[in-house]
């Protein structure tokens, strides 16, 4: 049976591979890249499981691994080499670029500096994890698509999340178990980054609750991935309802029912908060109070529902978290601190690959690791982690004005998707190593990018002086 996946995946994956590369290589569509990337990521850590489970062979999944930075790195050249008079390139940075810049430029600097206990290799390859991002941002700033290619993408963020919600009622009411106990996750883990397997159900510890119920996560690498990832997924699926005719609006009801479900079954905390600060945003770009009383009616429910019917253990689950009392609550709190101390005592970092949960980070060095802006502060001290904070404000900012002024509708969809995604993601970087979910920060980074780019020209269009007759 495992050969068998094995042989559809390497199918699936391979002529997507091939499609894309014709793409950028023989008709210089380079942009094309990010099908490839939204098709590949969820399926990214399952994909690489089945692969070993069937072939038992590390270099297979080597070849696997690399196809990701592959396609970003051919679109990175095909950019240069169908790009006409590459050297009278117009260079209009605006206040995103310089920030990305700054902050990758800085990152580089750590490889070299001799700072912490990593290795240059370890240094090196946690460098590649925050540069191919910001490479994918790039591409996004420099892409230009059609109506239809846009559509494009949205279909397949549309399908990931429904297909998501799809599989996670295959494991709940079907299985009775995780996709991950047949898809040779554990073992993947163990023989690949090392990682022995944990907790009741032979996965990791993300899997379950305190309480020891499941938590899913369809075909991403882990629950928390997944909750992350269907807030992307539900974010498009509300501004194209916002922005569709009423008797063509209901396929994107399904895409949000769908998400919200994926959400419960993650069972993830800082999702679900993720999701209320992300609802309440929304509210603000739309100017919809009304939405935000719905918000404060349904929190207000939920509260009842806790106090009132739920299960002791489900009670007990939401007032120790509230309280700081449940484990992982409480880890969160010991990383924070442990990151923050590090950060007093070092303002200017210990180096790369000293904290987070990237593959690159031993366990013998880390500092840290559960809160993406301490990860940074711990490794390129006070300057990075501020850095970091002004990327991620800025192109929020941009894309909300690109969203509020720009004609094109598939523009500011994108825009507002990746605006909000950005918003709605703050509070899992505040308990999670959030940049390592490559379908949602890929994406939305591309998304960055892409309204930069709309920002850029609508600068320039208004700078332009009127024609005279």
């Amino acid at each position: 049976m495992a050969l068998i996946f094995f042989i559809l995946i390497a199918l699936a994956v391979g002529a997507g591979f091939l499609w894309v590369l014709q793409e950028m290589v023989f008709k210089g569509k380079w942009s094309h890249f990010i099908y490839f990337l939204a098709s590949f990521l969820p399926f990214y850590i399952t994909s690489l499981s089945v692969i070993y489970l069937a072939t038992r062979s590390p270099e297979i999944v080597g070849i696997f691994q690399v196809l990701k930075e592959v396609v970003v790195l051919v679109a990175i050249l095909g950019f240069i080499f169908y790009r006409k008079r590459i050297f009278d390139y117009p260079f209009r940075l605006r206040s995103t670029d310089w920030l990305m810049l700054a902050f990758l430029t800085l990152s580089f600097f750590y490889i070299l500096l001799p700072l912490g206990e990593a290795s240059f290799l370890n240094k090196a390859l946690y460098y590649k994890s925050m540069l191919i991002p910001g490479l994918v941002y790039f591409l996004g700033r420099n892409t230009r698509f059609n109506e239809i290619e846009i559509a494009w993408v949205f279909k397949i963020i549309f399908a990931v999340a429904i297909g998501a919600f799809v599989i996670n009622c295959v494991e709940n009411f079907l299985l009775g178990a995780h996709l991950q106990q047949f898809t040779g996750y554990a073992l993947y883990n163990q023989a690949i980054n090392d990682i022995d397997p944990t907790g009741n159900f032979g996965l990791t510890w993300t899997f379950e609750t305190q309480a020891v119920t499941k938590r899913l996560a369809g075909f991403f690498s882990d629950p928390l991935e997944m909750a992350s990832s269907v807030l992307m997924g539900f974010a498009a699926g509300l501004i194209w309802f916002l922005t569709s005719k009423k008797e063509y609006s209901w396929p994107y009801l399904l895409v949000m029912a769908c998400s919200l479900g994926s959400l419960v079954f993650s069972a993830s905390r800082a999702a679900f908060g993720a999701f209320f600060i992300m609802i309440f945003f929304v509210a603000l770009v739309f100017r919809l109070y009304k939405l935000i009383g719905a918000g404060f009616l349904a929190l207000l429910g939920f509260g009842i529902y806790v106090v009132a019917f739920a299960s002791d253990d489900f009670y007990f689950f939401v007032v120790d978290t509230l309280t700081f009392e449940n484990t992982s609550s409480i880890g969160h709190v010991v990383e924070w601190l442990l990151a923050l101390d590090s950060m007093v005592a070092n303002p200017l970092g210990i180096g790369l690959a000293m904290s987070g949960n990237a593959g690159s980070v031993t366990d013998e060095v880390r500092v840290g690791g559960e809160n993406q802006f301490l990860i940074y502060g711990v490794q390129l001290g006070w300057l990075g982690m501020i850095l970091y904070v002004l990327v991620l404000a800025s192109g929020v900012i941009l894309s909300l004005r690109v969203f509020y002024q720009t004609e094109e509708v598939m523009t500011a969809r994108l825009a507002f998707v990746g605006a909000v995604t950005k918003v709605g993601l703050l509070l899992p970087l505040f308990t999670a190593n959030a940049e390592m979910y490559t379908y949602v920060t890929w994406l939305t980074w591309w998304m960055i990018g892409y309204s930069v780019n709309e920002y850029s020209r609508l600068s320039l269009t208004l700078k332009r002086p009127p024609k005279t007759v």
